[in-house]
């Protein structure tokens, strides 16, 4: 397997516009370096303490992106680093970012977790709380984030229709949010859907942050 050949691959498929996150949790310091040496700056992680690790090994020019489930407790530790949080998706936890990026001296770029997918298993906000969110003067309190965008996982289906669905409520939610509520806080300009196997099919809905993990770097064990 050549991580150099499947990044290039992936690259020659995406036009400019379209921002590549790789998708490296699991995956030993050796992959992300193949990847780095290939000209990628972009990971994507799912567990803070990895993510930590890695950081601290790592080239330092790298952005550290974080895509998974996030608890408050553990902001603190990639609140020094990490350059984009993809799945804020409570008001509780966009307020612990803020609070910790505060004590770094930092403004960390946010992205707003958005439920699309038919399965209870993901997280997300659902339309009417981004809006209350959005709308409310607690919000408005909060000077050391920025929210930059939507993040949306679709269904774990084969079913094409299902999918394009659920990418093209999501892309229509975010131009409504980003006509209507750009602010000091809100700069609304990723929407951030689509991996390995749907992103061709995220990016044709309007996508232009893609997450992609095993066509990179292999099934996962």
């Amino acid at each position: 397997m050549s991580i150099k050949k499947n990044l290039q691959d992936i690259k020659n498929t995406l036009n400019d516009s379209v921002i590549l996150v790789a998708v490296s949790k699991t995956k030993p310091i050796a992959y992300l370096q193949e990847a780095y040496d290939a000209g990628q700056r972009i990971f994507g992680e799912n567990k803070v303490q990895e993510m930590t690790q890695k950081w601290g090994e790592m080239p330092k020019d790298i952005q550290w992106h974080m895509i998974g489930h996030l608890q408050t407790n553990k902001v603190k530790y990639m609140a020094p680093y990490v350059s984009l949080v993809h799945s804020v998706d409570s008001f509780k936890l966009l307020k612990e970012i803020n609070k910790q990026a505060l004590k770094n001296n930092r403004t960390i770029d946010c992205l707003l977790q958005i439920h699309i997918a038919e399965e209870d298993t993901k997280f997300g906000l659902n339309e009417s709380e981004l809006i209350e969110m959005v709308n409310s003067s607690d919000f408005q309190k909060l000077k050391n984030i920025n929210v930059c965008g939507l993040m949306g996982m679709a269904t774990f289906t084969d079913n094409l229709e299902q999918l394009k669905r659920e990418f093209s409520s999501l892309k229509q939610l975010f131009d409504t949010f980003k006509n209507k509520y750009n602010s000091e806080t809100i700069k609304a300009e990723i929407l951030s859907m689509g991996m390995s196997g749907d992103y061709q099919l995220a990016i044709s809905q309007g996508s232009n942050m893609v997450r992609v993990g095993s066509s990179i770097f292999g099934t996962r064990n």
